[in-house]
């Protein structure tokens, strides 16, 4: 028993590192750390010195042994699962920060296989040293499992979501550049007051025009429309406390309620498409988050 919990340690540590670093990979673009690349490594063999110790020597029993390679396969995987949620957070903001509507159908499938994977990893070490039905479920699961992982890895490869990201990521790499050319320009580290001014003149300009009823509008779009630096507006949104898709999506709404009370007889889609919404369900999903009723729901109180 000892020995077939040793053999399934030796091969779960580097698994659980490989498949982790996979999603790493994916979500970096390659872009690792050494400390990424190497702690599964390291953990592996201070693992495998442990359980060698168990097993040719009499100063370590071979079960402690074992019980504290688990604790160290836990740890790295707790520490790659923070990582991987650490850089989901940040693409998110990326991509809320550029696109204008939320990115979280894009990321869903990445979300899914990182709490599979640490799932599956954690309940690894509890499950090997225990025996019976419930070894042979979690065997089934775990087949599942890496299944899923590996189907959603070639979609996600395959699918324009990487090149969205990237996108999006080279934008952020833009708007610092600019930002930082302009604090050397001008030594300036905040928005000054004659700035904010511009930009707030011409965000009413450009709403009063319209501009914020255009589907598909990246933020750099919306600043060469205004005719200001992209980083002022980006600035100016992060002083406001919102991400870019936020704020497009609460005036959209306040254009939508204000379309539905002059034209009641309106389908969503049309009201959809009228405010910059090019797909209805997400339209319906926003309205609602943001007012606490379905549009329909909306025309019966704004009747009454």
């Amino acid at each position: 028993m000892t020995k077939a919990v040793m053999l399934n340690l030796a091969i779960f540590i580097p698994c659980a590192a490989l498949l982790s670093l996979a999603i790493l990979i994916l979500q970096r673009q390659g872009r690792l750390s050494r400390v990424e690349k190497y702690v599964g490594v390291f953990v592996w063999m201070i693992a495998m010195a442990l359980m060698m110790a168990g097993l040719k020597t009499d100063v370590l029993p071979l079960l402690w042994a074992e019980i504290g390679a688990s604790f160290l396969y836990g740890f790295m995987q707790l520490y790659y699962t923070y990582k991987h949620f650490r850089q989901l957070r940040s693409t998110r903001q990326t991509l809320a920060n550029y696109y204008d509507r939320e990115p979280d159908g894009l990321l869903r499938s990445m979300q899914v296989n990182i709490v599979i994977l640490a799932m599956l990893a954690l309940f690894a070490p509890v499950v090997i040293f225990g025996h019976g039905w419930w070894l042979a479920l979690f065997a089934t699961f775990f087949l599942m499992g890496i299944f899923y992982f590996v189907d959603s890895f070639c979609l996600y490869a395959v699918s324009s979501i990487p090149a969205t990201v990237m996108e999006a990521e080279e934008s952020e790499v833009d708007i610092v550049n600019e930002e930082n050319h302009s604090e050397e320009r001008n030594n300036e580290k905040t928005i000054p007051g004659e700035a904010l001014q511009r930009v707030e003149r011409a965000v009413t300009q450009w709403m009063a025009a319209g501009g914020h009823l255009k589907s598909g509008l990246k933020l750099p779009n919306a600043a060469e429309e205004m005719q200001i630096p992209r980083y002022l507006l980006s600035n100016w949104l992060k002083q406001s406390g919102m991400h870019y898709s936020e704020w497009l999506a609460e005036l959209r709404i306040e254009e939508a309620k204000r379309t539905l009370r002059e034209h009641p007889e309106w389908s969503n889609e049309a009201v959809a498409m009228h405010c910059g919404f090019n797909d209805r369900c997400y339209f319906q999903k926003v309205f609602k988050e943001m007012t606490g009723m379905t549009p329909a729901q909306y025309i019966i109180t704004q009747s009454r």
